[in-house]
């Protein structure tokens, strides 16, 4: 499995991130290309948590794996 990266952007720049997804996007739908690839990424960018959302779910595992151990 190839190694993962972690960005962190403000909310400015997570919407120019997907505006320029989008825009390669459509670029390449008008050009007939394969656009798998560009939609695995802007899920992945859409999905993404906040680093709100990342602190409440590692706290929420650390206490289910107390609860476990």
């Amino acid at each position: 499995m190839a190694e993962k990266r972690v960005v962190e952007l403000t909310d400015f720049e997570h919407r120019v991130m997907m505006k320029a997804l989008a825009d390669q996007r459509n670029e390449r739908l008008s050009k007939e290309q394969s656009t798998e690839d560009l939609r695995e990424i802007i899920l992945k960018v859409i999905d993404a948590p906040t680093e709100k959302e990342r602190k409440k779910q590692k706290r929420e595992e650390s206490a289910t794996q107390s609860i476990i151990a």
